[in-house]
Formats: C-alpha cells, structure tokens, sequence
C-alpha cells in the first residue's frame, strides 16, 4: 500500500525472536518428570500472557488513532464548505487545504479528494487503487510491515457538507509498539530462563534430599542381605519416608534378634551335641570292652556275670541319656502343647506313685502338701519336671531324709536336705550337660540333662525355675506361674 524511502528502512528489530528451554538430564525419574511439567506449564502460560499482552497493546494503539482520525474529520469537516471551494481555482484549493491539514495533523495525513489524492502531508505514496477501503463513515484500519518498520494506516470519510467526496487518511509509525514487545518478551524470556536455571537446582536439590532416604534404605537392605543386622536406617524425619524406615528399622531389629535367636539355639544344639557324643563315649567303651572280654577271654561264672551286669547298667545308661536328648530336643520344637485345667493333688499323688520304688530304695520319705487346686498344664510334661526335680532330690539326699513337694498361692516347689549345690554352680546347673559333681552324678546314672529339661518346660508354661541352696543345708527348687 505504501512506498517508503530508503530513508525510513533498518529503523526496526527484525523478525520475532524464538527461544528453546534446553534442560539437561541430569536428574532421572521424579526430578526429570518435575521439571518437565513446571517447564511446560510455566512456558505456556507465560507465551499466552505475553501474546495476549502484545494483542492487547496493538489493539489499544489502533484504538486510540482510530479515535484521533475521528476527531480531526469532524474538525476538518465543520471547515470545508464544499461551495466555497468549488469556486476555488486549483492551486488555491490546495493551498486551503494544506493549510488544514497543517492545522490538525502536520505530517501524519492524507486528504483524498474522490479516491484522488488532494493533499498529501506524508512523506509516503499512497496506492490510489487501495483508497476505495476507507470511503466509510466508520475508521478502517491496516497495520502494514515494511522492512523493519510497521505502519498503521487508518481512515474514513470526512463528514458535513462534502456528500463523502473527501477521505482522510491517518499513516503513523508504530514501530516503537512492536520493539516495546520485543523487550518484554526478551525480558520474559531472561527471567524465564533465570527462573528455569534456578528451579532445575532446586528441584535437583529437593528430590536429592526426598530421593537420600530411600538411597540409605538401599544401603542399609543391601547390608542386611549381605549379613550386617546390625546396620539400621538413620532417620529424623516424621513424613512417610519416616514411617517406612522406622518400620524398616523395626523389621530389622526383628530379624536380627530372630536369627540370634536361631544362632543361640543352633550354638546351644551344637553344644549339645558334642556333649552327648562325649557322654556317649564312656559308656560306650566300657560296653565294647566288656563284650570283648566276653568273646575272647575265658573268665569265671562270676566275673562273667559281674560283666554282663556292667554291660547292662551301661546300656540302661545309654538309654536314659538318648531318651532326655529327645526330650530336650522335642522341648525347643514342640508346638503342639495342650494347656488343660488339671487338677494338681491328683498330679502330686501319681508323681509320689512312680517315684515310689526310688524313695523306697534309699529309705527316703515324699511328704506332699498341696493348698492348688487346679492349674492349666501339659500333664505329660509337667509330670515329667516334676519327676526330674525329685529324682535330683533324692540322689542328692542321705538315706533317712526326707524330700518335700509342696504347691501353695502360685507355686510348686521341690525341697530336699541334701548336700547342696555351691554358689558358683548356681548359675549353669541349668544348662545342658553341666554338673556339678560329675563323678557322683556318673555313678548315679546322671548325664546332666535334668534340671536343664526342667527349665525349658517351666518357660513353656510361661514359668519361671527359681533355684535357691545352701551348701549342706539343701537345695530347693521353686516353679513360679506368671500372672497372666
């Protein structure tokens, strides 16, 4: 529409100026995904404010010359008397209407005079062929692009008395418009990469925090894999993570307690064991050496015999000590205990029945004396502490003494007046195999399995084995129930 001289070119900033975020990927997964979403979010929202903004200004702009033309055609159409210049020669006409035009506007319009140019105060050629737009009483306008520069172009017929023979033209360049909005996109553009910059740190920064929990609870399951219980997850926090590694710690300390549960067990086993495959051996040999005599030694009738009984008392021996093996062995994995309510004087009465022949043999007196009525126990098993605790009773008794089972309040007791047991030995004569006389306690057919049997059966009746004894006065053994 406009010829613009060299004059006004490169006044402008050239195109539109496009810019890319480029992120690199240094955080995965969550970190990666956040700035992903702050980026797009914060990007879309900041370009359609900033076209809007820029929409908004142009729109403005046009709006306010478009009102600036409308005031200077109502001027200019309150001056023109359409007679009066009708009778004005052509130079004369010309020069009246500069002079208006000079009056309202200097340089910025063009009168058209029936889509002819009458006077032009710009220093632009208008194209003749596109005058026809603006021969309306309403302001059309174009914003038009030339080189560098924008130019908007706006116009309408002049009202009064000119029947819409003259058109008035507004050209003003709006450059300065469009090189405002380029500075505040570049500076959007700065801040949003400034705000990018430190958003990516922070982010980096945050979700590294979040993300060290979950690294130390990898440490610490990888240690715990590896066979390091003790290691446990360091943790001050109270949020969800927080929860998880005190739960975790908690597992752990569980696992770890149960596996040295298991390693004490196994240990104690072990000990076991050997000490079995010990005992075994005494016996063992002596059985061995006897029969090799019997095979290969021509002996008396009596030593034959005397033999033989040896053999025998040996082998009765091997046999009680297999039999409390496999109690003490049944007892760490019995879990079929049946808890019933039992009535204790009839359990005293059967005990003092089967120990009856022991007691007789070494002239020992069983005085009973029970104020419980019923209690809930295994029978079998309690039967079997009990018979344990007189038969320790009574090989630790002098013939004419006497031993006394006594259950009162919350307790059953086992008292003799026997030799005693030392302190020093109180402390281990429930662990398996140990005894405190092992010559006397050999010879009497003990192997040092009993009150350790005992102990294990009072925890299963969540009981407790008190031992209480003084060196030559006796020794009494208390089974104290719990309150539940």
């Amino acid at each position: 529409i406009l010829v613009v001289p060299e004059v006004f070119k490169g006044t402008g900033v050239e195109g539109d100026v496009l810019t890319h975020i480029a992120v690199e990927d240094h955080v995965a997964g969550l970190s990666f995904m956040t700035i992903l979403v702050l980026f797009l979010s914060t990007g879309l929202s900041g370009a359609v404010l900033m076209w809007h903004s820029a929409y908004y200004n142009e729109e403005k702009t046009v709006e306010n010359y478009e009102q600036q033309l409308h005031s200077t055609a109502l001027a200019l159409g309150r001056e023109l008397d359409y007679t009066i210049l009708s009778s004005y020669n052509t130079v004369t006409k010309n020069a009246y209407l500069n002079y208006l035009l000079k009056k309202y506007g200097s340089n910025r319009y063009i009168l058209l005079y029936k889509n002819q140019i009458a006077c032009n105060m710009t220093p632009f050629a208008l194209h003749i062929t596109e005058s026809n737009r603006w021969n309306t009483e309403e302001a059309a306008s174009i914003i038009q692009k030339t080189g560098e520069s924008r130019f908007l172009i706006t116009g309408r017929t002049v009202p009064g008395n000119t029947k819409g023979d003259y058109t008035l033209v507004l050209v003003q360049d709006i450059s300065e418009i469009y090189i405002d909005i380029r500075h505040q996109v570049m500076l959007a553009i700065f801040l949003y990469a400034g705000g990018a910059v430190l958003a990516v740190l922070l982010i980096f920064l945050s979700t590294k925090k979040i993300l060290a929990p979950l690294q130390s609870l990898y440490l610490a399951a990888e240690d715990i894999r590896c066979g390091r219980l003790g290691r446990r997850v360091p943790m001050q926090t109270r949020d969800e993570i927080g929860i998880v590694a005190n739960a975790f710690n908690a597992m752990a300390a569980q696992i770890q307690q149960q596996l040295t549960e298991l390693s004490d067990l196994s240990r104690q086993r072990g000990q076991m064991l050997g000490s079995l495959a010990h005992e075994l051996k005494t016996p063992m040999t002596s059985i061995i050496g006897y029969t090799d005599t019997l095979l290969h030694v021509k002996i008396k009738e009596n030593q034959q015999k005397r033999a033989l009984t040896h053999i025998y008392q040996e082998s009765r021996r091997l046999e009680r000590l297999g039999s409390k093996l496999m109690n003490l062995i049944g007892s760490y994995d019995n879990e079929s205990i049946r808890l019933q309510k039992t009535d204790i004087s009839d359990l005293f009465a059967r005990v003092k029945a089967l120990e009856r022949p022991n007691l007789d043999k070494k002239q020992i007196q069983l005085h009973t004396d029970c104020h419980i009525g019923q209690l809930l126990l295994d029978s079998d098993l309690f039967e079997s502490l009990l018979i344990n605790l007189i038969d320790n009773a009574i090989k630790a008794s002098s013939p004419g003494s006497a031993v006394y089972l006594t259950g009162k309040e919350n307790s059953i007791s086992v008292k003799d007046e026997g030799h005693g047991i030392p302190s020093k030995d109180l402390r281990r004569v429930t662990e398996a195999f140990y005894m405190v006389d092992k010559a006397r306690s050999r010879k009497e057919g003990g192997c040092g399995l009993g009150l350790s049997l005992c102990s294990m059966i009072a925890r299963l009746h969540r009981a407790e084995l008190i031992i209480d004894s003084q060196e030559g006065k006796g020794t009494t053994v208390s089974i104290l129930f719990k309150d539940e």
